[in-house]
């Protein structure tokens, strides 16, 4: 695998993500903060700001700066980095959208995680005092940076020093996990394919190019009148429809997304003769995140979507079924449907297919210490907004799901996946900082019980197609942090393969795609690529089901009682 370090990684997402919060509490502070508190224990070192800013400009240490370095065990690299990190600014580009993120759940559950640390003195979170220094820090002419923030302060602080020392081994504890499970994963699949008979792929159909049908495509604009909701559907299908049963796949887009930004997905199944539909779910697509950052909705997404996304793709497959004597010739299996979805769309799918959301179980894991590194759970936390009963949206039309990326870990637990009675495919990102490896699909996995289950690592991907964004973003990205990104079309190829192959067996029924769902195929397509994937099956579950308990054990992690 290609190497890197996650701690550059876990570093920028940090300042990314104190980057992108704020609030709009635009009045003044009385007065601002004169002395930083860092305390631990019984043991407390007040510092001046003044001293804080003078050894950002001139590296000057005062007695009580001095004295803090030595009770925190700082190196002469640590002092450097914090000098530096005092000055340095937070790429805020647009405050006043800046401040709108913290005035929404996911911002105050970011908050309150820095607030357990920054603490008003005697003790008690600062997350809203935070949020008020953010804004105005923000909104000044030398921007976002420590010394900024802490000159806004309308009161003095405290820093918990035993507090930070804690959540950065909780860090560490989720870096440190996430290099154990990949290698895990690749040890694995290297076991699962000396076991497989060899294969000269080369000599196989390549799933990973397109089919032979022309493609087109149409969209359609719906109303479910029960729902009141209005929504259109992206259809991809084949220019002439085959003579027999043609098969059907419905695609759910992820949060501030849209369908069109599955189009690559969807043509390549309908090359293969699929019809694939992509509805859009109008809470929680691009649209809900434009409004909500020009100031027109209050949110990023609704939280009823958590109900509207799994009744969306019913109602897709009902309108297939409705449109299918006038423009499909009445040729399409609607009884053996094929579902597949990407991080919101994944919670999406898993739902469609019968998981149903346990909110015992997910209070327990947004109020777990950890949990609050687990980026995921700033979506799914806001499902205990919901009112609390039991939510059934199985369709018991749909046969197989292909899920990436699935938003899930909090909201599903063990019993509730076990309700899923499909085959499964997972794919997950050994770089996805939305939904990370080690929280929502490496522990989900040996959760379902289903005897026809996959789990695919791609090393490098990141959650999103970078092919889809400015260039500059991905240079961004690999001169700030030193991460070198694999190219989007290895990722494409790694996932089209295993998407188009899956179907086939599943929802075809074509035995001759099976040889593509093993390991030694994922072998195959990883030759000579520093980025690489790895495929699992069931074979395996039980085996990575004992390292996650092994794992929980020997660190000492506090799980939820119902998982």
């Amino acid at each position: 695998m290609k190497s890197f370090s996650l701690n550059s990684l876990f570093r920028p997402l940090t300042s990314v993500v104190l980057g992108t919060i704020t609030s709009l509490t635009l009045s003044l502070p009385s007065y601002a903060a004169q002395k930083v508190y860092f305390v631990f224990d019984s043991i407390g070192v007040s510092i001046p700001v003044s001293d804080l800013e003078n050894y950002a400009e001139t590296g000057e240490l005062s007695q009580q700066l001095d004295r803090y370095f030595s009770l925190a065990g700082a190196s002469e690299e640590d002092r450097n980095a914090f000098r530096e990190a005092l000055s340095t600014p937070a790429p805020i580009k647009d405050p006043v959208r800046f401040s709108r993120l913290l005035n929404t759940d996911e911002g105050e559950r970011i908050l309150n995680y820095f607030g357990k640390v920054i603490n008003i003195q005697g003790g008690r979170n600062g997350k809203f005092l935070i949020r008020g220094a953010l804004v105005q820090a923000a909104l000044d002419d030398e921007g976002l940076t420590l010394i900024n923030f802490l000159n806004k302060l309308s009161t003095n602080v405290q820093i918990d020093l035993k507090k930070a020392i804690r959540l950065a081994r909780q860090v560490e504890l989720v870096v440190d996990g996430t290099y154990l499970f990949i290698e895990k994963v690749t040890e694995l699949a290297a076991k699962e394919a000396e076991k497989t008979k060899q294969l000269d792929f080369s000599q196989l159909t390549d799933p990973r190019q397109k089919g032979n049908f022309t493609v087109k495509k149409q969209t359609w604009n719906v109303t479910d009148e029960k729902r009141k909701r209005n929504f259109y559907i992206d259809v991809y299908q084949p220019q002439t429809l085959a003579n027999e049963s043609v098969p059907v796949i419905v695609i759910s887009h992820g949060l501030s997304s849209r369908p069109e930004d599955f189009g690559k997905w969807a043509r390549h199944l309908a090359s293969y003769g699929y019809v694939v539909a992509l509805p859009q779910h109008p809470g929680s697509d691009t649209k809900q995140t434009e409004d909500f950052l020009e100031g027109f909705s209050r949110q990023i997404f609704i939280q009823n979507e958590f109900i509207d996304r799994p009744l969306d793709i019913s109602y897709t497959i009902d309108e297939l079924e409705r449109r299918n004597d006038s423009l499909f010739s009445g040729k399409l299996d609607l009884k053996n449907v094929g579902i597949a979805g990407h991080s919101f769309g994944g919670y999406t799918m898993l739902a469609i297919a019968g998981a149903t959301p346990d909110f015992e179980a997910l209070e327990q894991n947004c109020n777990l210490d950890i949990g609050d590194l687990n980026t995921a759970l700033l979506l799914q936390c806001r499902a205990l907004k919901l009112e609390q009963k039991e939510y059934d949206f199985k369709d018991d039309r749909v046969k197989a799901m292909f899920v990436v990326n699935p938003v899930n870990s909090g909201i599903f637990s063990t019993k509730s996946l076990a309700k899923i009675d499909i085959p499964v495919f997972i794919g997950a990102g050994s770089y996805d900082p939305a939904t990370p490896f080690i929280f929502e699909q490496v522990t989900s996995y040996p959760r379902l019980k289903v005897p026809r289950k996959y789990l695919q690592l791609q090393e490098g991907q990141a959650h999103v197609d970078f092919s889809q964004l400015d260039a500059g973003i991905t240079d961004m990205l690999e001169t700030t942090i030193d991460l070198t990104l694999p190219s989007p079309q290895l990722l494409d190829g790694y996932t089209h393969s295993m998407m188009l192959s899956f179907f086939e067996v599943y929802i075809r029924n074509n035995g001759q795609y099976k040889s593509f769902l093993t390991s030694s195929y994922a072998q195959y397509l990883s030759q000579g690529q520093n980025f690489k994937t790895h495929l699992i099956t069931e074979d395996s579950s039980d085996e990575l089901n004992q390292s996650i308990d092994d794992f929980i054990r020997d660190n000492n992690i506090v799980v939820p009682t119902k998982k």
